[in-house]
Protein backbone atom coordinates (compact mmCIF):
# COMPACT_ATOMS: atom_id res chain seq x y z
CA UNK A 1 0.00 0.00 0.00
CA UNK A 2 1.23 3.66 -1.21
CA UNK A 3 1.26 6.17 2.06
CA UNK A 4 0.79 9.60 0.62
CA UNK A 5 1.94 10.83 3.47
CA UNK A 6 2.30 9.98 7.57
CA UNK A 7 3.55 12.83 9.33
CA UNK A 8 5.06 11.97 13.31
CA UNK A 9 5.89 14.97 15.45
CA UNK A 10 8.12 13.59 17.65
CA UNK A 11 8.28 15.99 21.10
CA UNK A 12 12.06 15.80 21.69
CA UNK A 13 13.57 12.60 20.53
CA UNK A 14 9.69 10.62 20.28
CA UNK A 15 8.88 9.93 23.70
CA UNK A 16 5.36 11.44 22.74
CA UNK A 17 4.54 10.48 19.47
CA UNK A 18 1.74 11.96 17.62
CA UNK A 19 0.39 10.89 13.94
CA UNK A 20 -1.60 12.09 11.55
CA UNK A 21 -2.45 11.53 8.18
CA UNK A 22 -2.82 14.50 5.53
CA UNK A 23 -5.84 15.39 3.57
CA UNK A 24 -6.52 16.59 0.23
CA UNK A 25 -5.03 19.72 -1.32
CA UNK A 26 -8.39 21.29 -1.53
CA UNK A 27 -8.04 21.14 2.72
CA UNK A 28 -4.98 22.77 2.93
CA UNK A 29 -4.29 26.81 3.47
CA UNK A 30 -3.95 29.05 0.53
CA UNK A 31 -0.33 30.23 0.06
CA UNK A 32 1.82 32.45 -2.39
CA UNK A 33 4.48 30.75 -3.83
CA UNK A 34 6.81 32.81 -5.70
CA UNK A 35 9.93 30.78 -6.85
CA UNK A 36 12.75 33.24 -7.72
CA UNK A 37 16.03 31.75 -9.39
CA UNK A 38 18.75 33.46 -7.30
CA UNK A 39 21.51 32.13 -5.99
CA UNK A 40 21.74 33.29 -2.03
CA UNK A 41 25.87 34.29 -1.44
CA UNK A 42 27.55 30.75 -0.34
CA UNK A 43 24.69 28.22 -0.64
CA UNK A 44 26.85 26.02 1.26
CA UNK A 45 25.27 23.76 4.20
CA UNK A 46 21.68 24.07 5.04
CA UNK A 47 18.96 24.08 2.15
CA UNK A 48 16.12 22.73 0.51
CA UNK A 49 12.59 22.05 1.46
CA UNK A 50 10.42 22.77 -1.62
CA UNK A 51 7.80 21.07 -3.25
CA UNK A 52 9.99 19.35 -5.91
CA UNK A 53 12.12 17.58 -3.45
CA UNK A 54 12.87 14.60 -6.07
CA UNK A 55 13.88 12.42 -3.11
CA UNK A 56 9.86 11.72 -2.43
CA UNK A 57 7.52 9.76 -4.70
CA UNK A 58 4.68 11.49 -3.07
CA UNK A 59 4.94 15.08 -1.86
CA UNK A 60 3.50 15.20 2.02
CA UNK A 61 0.75 17.18 2.61
CA UNK A 62 0.02 19.47 5.26
CA UNK A 63 -3.40 19.63 6.87
CA UNK A 64 -4.71 23.49 8.19
CA UNK A 65 -8.08 23.42 9.38
CA UNK A 66 -10.46 25.09 7.06
CA UNK A 67 -12.12 28.00 9.52
CA UNK A 68 -13.44 31.32 7.96
CA UNK A 69 -11.62 33.38 10.97
CA UNK A 70 -8.06 31.88 9.83
CA UNK A 71 -6.29 33.07 7.20
CA UNK A 72 -3.08 30.53 7.10
CA UNK A 73 -0.55 30.71 4.40
CA UNK A 74 -0.36 27.22 2.86
CA UNK A 75 2.06 24.55 4.38
CA UNK A 76 4.86 23.96 1.86
CA UNK A 77 3.47 20.45 0.47
CA UNK A 78 6.36 17.97 2.56
CA UNK A 79 6.10 17.03 5.95
CA UNK A 80 8.23 16.99 8.95
CA UNK A 81 9.03 15.46 11.71
CA UNK A 82 11.09 17.75 14.72
CA UNK A 83 13.19 17.31 17.69
CA UNK A 84 14.61 19.78 17.25
CA UNK A 85 14.85 18.64 13.80
CA UNK A 86 12.57 18.38 11.27
CA UNK A 87 11.95 15.50 9.19
CA UNK A 88 10.51 14.14 6.15
CA UNK A 89 9.96 10.11 6.10
CA UNK A 90 9.06 8.61 2.68
CA UNK A 91 7.65 4.91 2.82
CA UNK A 92 7.58 4.83 -1.07
CA UNK A 93 8.87 2.38 -3.23
CA UNK A 94 12.47 3.96 -3.57
CA UNK A 95 14.02 4.32 -7.28
CA UNK A 96 17.47 4.08 -5.81
CA UNK A 97 17.42 -0.06 -5.22
CA UNK A 98 20.51 -1.18 -4.26
CA UNK A 99 19.96 -3.77 -6.83
CA UNK A 100 21.19 -1.35 -9.13
CA UNK A 101 24.41 -1.13 -9.35
CA UNK A 102 25.82 -4.27 -10.67
CA UNK A 103 28.04 -7.09 -10.08
CA UNK A 104 28.98 -5.34 -6.78
CA UNK A 105 28.67 -7.77 -3.56
CA UNK A 106 25.82 -7.18 -1.38
CA UNK A 107 27.95 -4.31 1.13
CA UNK A 108 29.29 -2.82 -1.73
CA UNK A 109 26.03 -2.33 -3.25
CA UNK A 110 24.61 -0.60 0.36
CA UNK A 111 27.24 1.75 0.78
CA UNK A 112 26.98 2.97 -3.07
CA UNK A 113 23.29 3.03 -2.29
CA UNK A 114 23.69 5.32 0.57
CA UNK A 115 26.25 7.46 -1.27
CA UNK A 116 23.32 8.08 -4.42
CA UNK A 117 21.19 9.18 -1.71
CA UNK A 118 23.13 11.49 -0.28
CA UNK A 119 24.50 12.67 -3.62
CA UNK A 120 21.26 13.42 -4.93
CA UNK A 121 19.67 15.74 -1.83
CA UNK A 122 22.75 17.00 -0.24
CA UNK A 123 22.79 20.58 0.33
CA UNK A 124 26.43 21.57 0.16
CA UNK A 125 27.52 20.38 -2.93
CA UNK A 126 31.01 20.62 -2.10
CA UNK A 127 30.34 18.38 -0.04
CA UNK A 128 32.43 19.65 2.47
CA UNK A 129 34.68 20.86 0.28
CA UNK A 130 35.93 17.66 -0.81
CA UNK A 131 36.17 14.79 -3.69
CA UNK A 132 32.66 13.04 -2.91
CA UNK A 133 33.04 10.55 -5.98
CA UNK A 134 36.24 9.69 -4.91
CA UNK A 135 34.87 8.70 -1.69
CA UNK A 136 32.70 6.91 -2.99
CA UNK A 137 35.30 4.97 -5.10
CA UNK A 138 37.53 4.02 -2.11
CA UNK A 139 34.23 2.93 -0.27
CA UNK A 140 32.50 0.91 -2.60
CA UNK A 141 36.13 -0.60 -3.93
CA UNK A 142 36.65 -1.79 -0.29
CA UNK A 143 36.44 -5.09 0.40
CA UNK A 144 34.07 -6.08 3.56
CA UNK A 145 33.63 -9.02 5.78
CA UNK A 146 30.08 -8.10 6.68
CA UNK A 147 26.64 -5.94 6.70
CA UNK A 148 28.44 -4.17 9.93
CA UNK A 149 31.63 -3.04 8.15
CA UNK A 150 29.54 -1.76 5.36
CA UNK A 151 27.53 0.21 7.73
CA UNK A 152 30.21 1.52 10.09
CA UNK A 153 31.97 2.73 6.27
CA UNK A 154 28.26 4.73 5.48
CA UNK A 155 28.67 6.18 9.10
CA UNK A 156 32.10 7.29 8.21
CA UNK A 157 31.52 8.34 4.38
CA UNK A 158 28.71 10.50 5.49
CA UNK A 159 30.04 11.87 9.02
CA UNK A 160 32.79 13.48 6.45
CA UNK A 161 30.16 15.93 5.48
CA UNK A 162 30.55 17.82 8.69
CA UNK A 163 27.02 18.60 9.12
CA UNK A 164 25.54 16.78 12.80
CA UNK A 165 22.39 16.50 11.21
CA UNK A 166 23.24 14.70 8.04
CA UNK A 167 23.77 10.94 9.32
CA UNK A 168 23.81 7.23 8.97
CA UNK A 169 20.67 5.72 10.75
CA UNK A 170 21.49 1.74 12.06
CA UNK A 171 18.56 -0.43 11.41
CA UNK A 172 17.21 -0.43 14.99
CA UNK A 173 17.18 3.19 15.10
CA UNK A 174 15.84 3.56 11.65
CA UNK A 175 12.79 1.28 12.30
CA UNK A 176 12.07 3.02 15.86
CA UNK A 177 11.69 6.37 14.47
CA UNK A 178 9.35 4.51 11.31
CA UNK A 179 7.27 2.58 13.83
CA UNK A 180 6.75 5.87 15.66
CA UNK A 181 5.40 7.50 12.79
CA UNK A 182 3.20 4.61 12.21
CA UNK A 183 1.78 4.60 15.82
CA UNK A 184 3.12 1.25 16.61
CA UNK A 185 5.28 2.60 19.38
CA UNK A 186 4.69 4.19 22.53
CA UNK A 187 6.41 6.19 25.29
CA UNK A 188 5.74 7.37 28.96
CA UNK A 189 4.73 10.96 28.15
CA UNK A 190 7.84 13.08 28.93
CA UNK A 191 9.29 15.73 27.01
CA UNK A 192 13.33 15.61 27.32
CA UNK A 193 16.01 18.26 27.22
CA UNK A 194 19.61 19.09 28.48
CA UNK A 195 20.29 21.09 31.64
CA UNK A 196 23.11 23.44 32.24
CA UNK A 197 25.35 20.32 33.41
CA UNK A 198 24.83 18.55 30.44
CA UNK A 199 22.84 15.80 32.06
CA UNK A 200 19.18 15.15 30.31
CA UNK A 201 16.69 15.88 32.13
CA UNK A 202 12.63 15.84 32.34
CA UNK A 203 11.81 18.79 30.52
CA UNK A 204 7.64 19.10 30.85
CA UNK A 205 5.73 15.92 31.68
CA UNK A 206 2.08 15.68 29.55
CA UNK A 207 -1.14 15.60 30.99
CA UNK A 208 -2.97 12.06 32.01
CA UNK A 209 -0.10 9.97 30.85
CA UNK A 210 2.40 7.42 32.29
CA UNK A 211 4.80 9.37 33.44
CA UNK A 212 2.68 11.55 35.15
CA UNK A 213 0.44 9.12 37.13
CA UNK A 214 4.38 7.81 38.24
CA UNK A 215 5.47 10.77 39.84
CA UNK A 216 7.73 11.91 37.50
CA UNK A 217 8.59 15.58 37.54
CA UNK A 218 10.09 18.31 35.19
CA UNK A 219 13.90 18.72 35.61
CA UNK A 220 14.10 15.41 37.30
CA UNK A 221 17.95 13.95 35.57
CA UNK A 222 18.08 10.70 34.25
CA UNK A 223 19.92 8.43 35.33
CA UNK A 224 19.31 5.04 34.10
CA UNK A 225 16.34 3.81 31.67
CA UNK A 226 15.43 0.25 30.21
CA UNK A 227 18.68 -0.78 32.33
CA UNK A 228 21.18 1.45 30.36
CA UNK A 229 22.96 3.89 32.68
CA UNK A 230 23.16 7.68 31.05
CA UNK A 231 25.98 10.30 32.05
CA UNK A 232 26.85 14.02 31.21
CA UNK A 233 26.98 14.33 27.73
CA UNK A 234 24.26 11.55 26.69
CA UNK A 235 21.59 13.16 24.38
CA UNK A 236 17.81 13.13 24.31
CA UNK A 237 17.90 10.93 21.68
CA UNK A 238 19.98 8.25 23.37
CA UNK A 239 17.14 8.71 26.63
CA UNK A 240 14.24 8.83 24.31
CA UNK A 241 15.48 5.50 22.19
CA UNK A 242 14.81 3.17 25.22
CA UNK A 243 11.98 4.98 26.85
CA UNK A 244 10.12 4.02 23.54
CA UNK A 245 8.90 0.70 22.82
CA UNK A 246 5.56 -1.71 22.04
CA UNK A 247 2.17 -0.52 23.74
CA UNK A 248 1.43 -2.15 26.91
CA UNK A 249 5.18 -3.04 27.38
CA UNK A 250 6.94 -1.62 30.93
CA UNK A 251 10.62 0.37 30.96
CA UNK A 252 12.50 0.86 34.28
CA UNK A 253 13.55 4.08 34.94
CA UNK A 254 15.74 5.79 37.34
CA UNK A 255 15.81 9.67 37.81
CA UNK A 256 17.39 12.07 40.05
CA UNK A 257 15.62 14.92 42.45
CA UNK A 258 17.14 16.96 44.52
CA UNK A 259 20.33 14.58 45.52
CA UNK A 260 18.00 11.35 45.55
CA UNK A 261 17.52 8.63 43.04
CA UNK A 262 13.74 7.55 42.50
CA UNK A 263 12.95 4.09 40.82
CA UNK A 264 10.10 3.91 38.49
CA UNK A 265 8.69 1.02 36.47
CA UNK A 266 6.17 3.02 34.01
CA UNK A 267 4.08 1.05 31.00
CA UNK A 268 4.31 2.80 27.75
CA UNK A 269 1.26 3.89 26.16
CA UNK A 270 0.56 5.84 23.31
CA UNK A 271 0.17 9.75 24.10
CA UNK A 272 -2.13 12.25 22.73
CA UNK A 273 -0.16 15.67 22.48
CA UNK A 274 -2.21 18.40 24.07
CA UNK A 275 0.32 20.71 22.03
CA UNK A 276 -1.42 23.68 22.58
CA UNK A 277 -2.60 25.06 26.20
CA UNK A 278 -4.40 28.40 27.40
CA UNK A 279 -4.69 30.20 30.65
CA UNK A 280 -5.15 33.63 31.72
CA UNK A 281 -2.97 35.45 34.37
CA UNK A 282 -2.59 38.75 35.81
CA UNK A 283 0.63 41.13 35.84
CA UNK A 284 0.73 44.65 38.00
CA UNK A 285 0.86 47.16 35.13
CA UNK A 286 -0.70 45.12 32.38
CA UNK A 287 -3.59 44.06 34.16
CA UNK A 288 -4.96 40.43 32.48
CA UNK A 289 -2.84 38.39 29.99
CA UNK A 290 -3.71 35.52 28.14
CA UNK A 291 -1.34 33.15 27.97
CA UNK A 292 -0.86 30.70 24.86
CA UNK A 293 1.71 27.89 25.21
CA UNK A 294 2.77 25.91 22.26
CA UNK A 295 4.48 22.97 22.65
CA UNK A 296 5.03 21.91 19.23
CA UNK A 297 3.84 23.00 15.35
CA UNK A 298 0.93 20.28 13.59
CA UNK A 299 -1.23 20.84 10.75
CA UNK A 300 -3.67 21.59 13.11
CA UNK A 301 -1.95 24.12 15.83
CA UNK A 302 -2.92 27.74 13.61
CA UNK A 303 -6.54 26.40 14.21
CA UNK A 304 -6.17 25.58 17.54
CA UNK A 305 -4.54 28.73 18.49
CA UNK A 306 -7.14 30.80 17.04
CA UNK A 307 -9.63 29.45 18.80
CA UNK A 308 -7.47 29.85 21.93
CA UNK A 309 -6.86 33.29 21.38
CA UNK A 310 -10.60 33.91 21.17
CA UNK A 311 -11.42 32.59 24.38
CA UNK A 312 -8.81 34.42 26.15
CA UNK A 313 -10.37 37.37 24.51
CA UNK A 314 -13.96 36.77 26.00
CA UNK A 315 -12.49 36.54 29.11
CA UNK A 316 -10.86 40.24 28.85
CA UNK A 317 -7.25 39.36 27.91
CA UNK A 318 -5.04 43.04 27.73
CA UNK A 319 -2.78 41.50 26.24
CA UNK A 320 -1.10 38.31 25.25
CA UNK A 321 1.96 35.68 25.79
CA UNK A 322 3.08 33.47 23.10
CA UNK A 323 5.68 30.70 24.86
CA UNK A 324 7.30 28.74 23.14
CA UNK A 325 10.27 28.00 25.45
CA UNK A 326 10.98 24.55 24.49
CA UNK A 327 9.53 24.34 21.42
CA UNK A 328 11.78 22.03 19.50
CA UNK A 329 9.69 22.81 15.92
CA UNK A 330 7.42 20.09 14.82
CA UNK A 331 5.62 20.61 10.77
CA UNK A 332 7.24 23.31 9.30
CA UNK A 333 3.86 24.65 7.72
CA UNK A 334 2.65 24.33 11.09
CA UNK A 335 4.63 27.18 12.46
CA UNK A 336 3.95 29.30 8.71
CA UNK A 337 0.38 28.96 9.55
CA UNK A 338 0.21 30.11 12.76
CA UNK A 339 2.39 33.66 11.93
CA UNK A 340 -0.02 34.26 9.57
CA UNK A 341 -2.57 34.65 12.07
CA UNK A 342 -0.88 37.85 13.52
CA UNK A 343 -0.25 38.79 10.53
CA UNK A 344 -1.46 41.66 7.81
CA UNK A 345 -2.10 40.61 4.43
CA UNK A 346 1.05 40.79 1.91
CA UNK A 347 3.52 39.97 4.62
CA UNK A 348 6.59 37.53 4.49
CA UNK A 349 6.59 34.83 6.61
CA UNK A 350 9.67 32.64 5.12
CA UNK A 351 11.90 32.01 2.10
CA UNK A 352 12.83 28.27 1.93
CA UNK A 353 15.88 27.11 0.01
CA UNK A 354 16.87 24.82 -2.14
CA UNK A 355 20.32 23.15 -3.14
CA UNK A 356 20.12 24.54 -6.70
CA UNK A 357 19.25 28.25 -4.78
CA UNK A 358 16.01 28.00 -5.67
CA UNK A 359 13.88 30.17 -2.96
CA UNK A 360 10.04 29.32 -2.24
CA UNK A 361 9.27 32.70 -0.76
CA UNK A 362 6.33 32.38 1.17
CA UNK A 363 3.46 35.34 2.43
CA UNK A 364 0.49 35.51 3.58
CA UNK A 365 -2.56 36.26 1.30
CA UNK A 366 -5.06 37.48 3.89
CA UNK A 367 -4.98 39.75 6.88
CA UNK A 368 -5.14 37.29 9.85
CA UNK A 369 -7.69 37.03 12.75
CA UNK A 370 -5.42 38.04 15.18
CA UNK A 371 -4.40 41.11 13.50
CA UNK A 372 -4.80 44.37 16.34
CA UNK A 373 -3.34 46.74 18.72
CA UNK A 374 -3.06 44.25 21.93
CA UNK A 375 0.27 43.88 23.11
CA UNK A 376 1.73 40.38 22.25
CA UNK A 377 4.75 39.12 23.57
CA UNK A 378 6.10 35.33 22.55
CA UNK A 379 8.28 34.22 24.99
CA UNK A 380 11.68 31.99 23.75
CA UNK A 381 14.69 29.88 25.23
CA UNK A 382 17.57 28.01 24.12
CA UNK A 383 15.43 25.19 23.28
CA UNK A 384 13.24 27.32 20.96
CA UNK A 385 14.00 25.71 17.42
CA UNK A 386 13.27 25.09 14.10
CA UNK A 387 9.81 25.71 13.11
CA UNK A 388 9.18 27.80 16.57
CA UNK A 389 12.44 29.79 15.42
CA UNK A 390 10.39 30.05 11.96
CA UNK A 391 7.16 31.20 14.00
CA UNK A 392 9.37 33.81 16.27
CA UNK A 393 11.36 35.49 13.13
CA UNK A 394 7.73 36.18 11.15
CA UNK A 395 6.18 38.09 13.97
CA UNK A 396 9.40 39.68 15.13
CA UNK A 397 10.72 40.61 11.87
CA UNK A 398 7.21 42.14 11.23
CA UNK A 399 6.72 44.12 13.90
CA UNK A 400 4.11 42.34 15.37
CA UNK A 401 5.54 41.11 18.72
CA UNK A 402 8.58 41.55 21.30
CA UNK A 403 10.30 38.21 21.84
CA UNK A 404 11.94 38.11 25.47
CA UNK A 405 13.59 35.26 27.13
CA UNK A 406 17.29 34.29 25.71
CA UNK A 407 18.69 33.59 22.15
CA UNK A 408 17.02 30.49 20.77
CA UNK A 409 18.65 26.98 19.29
CA UNK A 410 19.09 28.09 16.10
CA UNK A 411 18.25 25.47 13.70
CA UNK A 412 16.84 26.53 10.10
CA UNK A 413 17.81 23.67 8.28
CA UNK A 414 15.52 20.94 6.88
CA UNK A 415 16.02 16.98 6.99
CA UNK A 416 14.78 14.59 4.70
CA UNK A 417 14.81 10.69 5.98
CA UNK A 418 15.66 7.82 3.27
CA UNK A 419 15.51 4.02 4.27
CA UNK A 420 17.82 1.87 2.72
CA UNK A 421 17.48 -1.29 1.02
CA UNK A 422 16.94 -4.63 2.93
CA UNK A 423 16.27 -3.24 6.63
CA UNK A 424 19.46 -1.84 6.89
CA UNK A 425 18.87 1.28 8.38
CA UNK A 426 18.52 5.04 6.10
CA UNK A 427 19.88 8.34 6.28
CA UNK A 428 19.01 11.39 7.52
CA UNK A 429 20.10 13.82 4.60
CA UNK A 430 20.02 17.93 5.33
CA UNK A 431 17.86 18.96 1.80
CA UNK A 432 16.86 22.45 3.04
CA UNK A 433 17.83 25.64 4.42
CA UNK A 434 15.31 28.93 5.56
CA UNK A 435 15.34 32.08 5.52
CA UNK A 436 13.73 34.88 8.04
CA UNK A 437 11.34 37.54 6.36
CA UNK A 438 14.45 39.74 6.39
CA UNK A 439 16.79 37.41 4.46
CA UNK A 440 18.47 36.48 8.06
CA UNK A 441 20.10 32.83 7.81
CA UNK A 442 20.02 31.82 11.60
CA UNK A 443 21.27 27.99 11.27
CA UNK A 444 23.79 27.90 14.43
CA UNK A 445 23.31 31.71 15.07
CA UNK A 446 19.56 31.54 16.56
CA UNK A 447 17.44 34.85 17.08
CA UNK A 448 18.58 37.42 19.72
CA UNK A 449 15.66 38.69 21.81
CA UNK A 450 14.08 42.02 22.12
CA UNK A 451 13.98 42.00 25.98
CA UNK A 452 16.49 39.60 28.00
CA UNK A 453 14.40 37.79 30.75
CA UNK A 454 14.30 34.36 32.70
CA UNK A 455 13.15 31.62 31.41
CA UNK A 456 12.85 29.35 34.48
CA UNK A 457 9.61 30.41 35.42
CA UNK A 458 6.94 27.62 35.96
CA UNK A 459 5.26 26.22 32.52
CA UNK A 460 1.91 27.24 33.60
CA UNK A 461 2.83 31.00 34.43
CA UNK A 462 5.26 32.21 31.64
CA UNK A 463 4.08 35.89 33.39
CA UNK A 464 6.42 35.34 36.10
CA UNK A 465 9.36 35.48 33.60
CA UNK A 466 8.33 38.93 32.30
CA UNK A 467 8.36 42.81 33.61
CA UNK A 468 5.28 44.93 32.75
CA UNK A 469 7.45 46.79 30.58
CA UNK A 470 8.30 44.32 28.20
CA UNK A 471 4.97 44.40 27.19
CA UNK A 472 5.15 48.55 26.45
CA UNK A 473 7.97 48.12 23.83
CA UNK A 474 6.10 47.26 20.69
Amino acid sequence: MRHSAIVAVLLLCGCIVHAEAFVSPSRRSSVRRILNERTLGELQRPVRLTLHEPVINEQAKSESASRTSIHPIQAISTAFISLSLCFILSFSPQPSSASDYGSLSDEQKLVAEAWRLVDNSFIDRTFNNQDWFQLRQDNVKRKYKNMQEAQTAIQSMVASLGDKYTRYLPPAKYQSMVDSATGTLAGVGVEISVNANQKVIVSDVEQKSPAQAAGMQANDVFVEVDGTRFEAGATPDDVALKLRGPKGSKVGVVLERDGKQLDFIVTREPITITSVRSYMSNLNGVGKVGVVRIKSFSGTTAATVAEKMSDLKKKGAQAYVIDVRGNPGGLLPGGVDTASLFLEQNKPVVFVVDKKGIVDAQSTLATGSEVDDTPLVILVDSGTASAAEVFTAALKENDRAVVAGEKTFGKGIVQTIRPLSEGNGGVAITVARYETPQHHDINKLGIEVDVPSPVDCPKDDATLCLKASVFKQQ
